[in-house]
């Protein structure tokens, strides 16, 4: 028995089957052109309708396509009231599609939650889902500190800081793109920074848990335009970006003293934000390719709903 969970993401085309205990993620990331820092919506569903029937097939030659007991779908980025982007249509109506044509349930689950549940599962602690626990949210247009707290077979999570303009993926992004590296381009800055020479860093003024990352750009900027090499400024991104989200996460431990860390979102794979957050802060990761947008979680939240549902869980 197993069930089947699509994610339709701003870039990321994927669909998983997962079966109580593993499973597999099948995914493409969206094309965008060079020197461009996104995709508009409709390109972004029209992508994924096209890479779709790609991920099915990547599953069935891998065996995992029989039995499907169920079919779940990220219908949109957070679970509140008016979240939406059109790019979740298309798993969400193939989702159903399927879902009636095979004649079971059909479950509906935020791109949020997803993520955290793929990063709980895949760090090795799914039981955090029925325990309190803070949370980042770490990628190309999220960065968010969570208060999670278990609701029912998912999660509920309530924003308690980050940052109040640009994320830290979208800092990321634009310090690659004017480096003159393909967006998105959060692995080849990680990659290019480990070439620097110099430790450059500048505090983040904090507010709270909330902070800006706007004037880092300018910050960034500034070292482009004087001629600094490209790995320095590399580094120098990533530095703020490490500094500052383990710094609000220690003043979150000592508000809620006890609860565990974890982290999720594309940005949760880079090496350095791993390595300085689990120094400091004791943080739990998903595993890279769990960290990526992937439909592994929105699987893993279908087969506890299901598990709910028959009276097992």
């Amino acid at each position: 028995m197993a069930v089947l969970g699509l994610d339709t993401s701003n870039y990321t085309t994927s669909a998983a089957v997962f079966d109580g205990a593993g499973g597999c993620n099948a995914g493409r990331l969206l094309s965008v052109r060079p020197g461009e820092l996104g995709l508009r919506q409709s390109d972004a569903l029209f992508q994924h309708v096209k890479q779709l029937p790609e991920q099915f097939e990547k599953l069935e030659q891998g065996g995992w396509l029989h039995d499907i007991r169920a079919v779940g779908a990220s219908t949109c980025p957070r679970a509140v009231e008016g979240s939406y982007m059109p790019c979740f249509l298309a798993g969400a109506s193939q989702g159903q599609s399927l879902a009636r044509t095979l004649g079971v349930p059909f479950f509906a689950h935020s791109h949020q939650q997803g993520h955290l549940a793929a990063a709980a599962w895949s760090a090795g602690h799914l039981e955090l889902l029925d325990r309190p626990f803070l949370a980042w949210h770490l990628s190309g247009g999220t960065t968010e500190l969570l208060l999670v707290r278990p609701d029912g077979i998912t999660v509920q999570a309530e924003i308690i800081g980050g940052t109040e303009d640009i994320s830290a993926g979208q800092l990321i992004d634009r310090t690659g793109v004017r480096l003159g590296l393909d967006f998105p381009a959060g692995k080849a800055v990680d990659q290019l920074s480990r070439q620097a020479h110099k430790d450059l860093r500048f505090p983040v003024k904090l507010r709270e848990f909330s902070f800006s990352l706007s004037g880092m750009e300018n910050k960034m900027e500034q070292l482009v335009q004087g001629g600094a090499d490209p790995a320095d400024v590399a580094r120098f991104t990533l530095n703020v970006v490490c500094d500052t989200v383990a710094k609000v996460t220690q003043r979150a431990m000592e508000r809620h003293p006890g609860l565990p860390v974890l982290c999720s979102g594309g940005v949760a794979s880079n090496v350095q934000l791993r390595e300085v957050l689990t120094r400091r802060c004791s943080a739990l990761f998903a595993q890279p390719q769990y960290s990526t947008d992937n439909a592994m979680g929105t699987a893993i939240l279908t087969w506890r709903a299901l598990e709910r549902q028959e009276g097992r869980l």
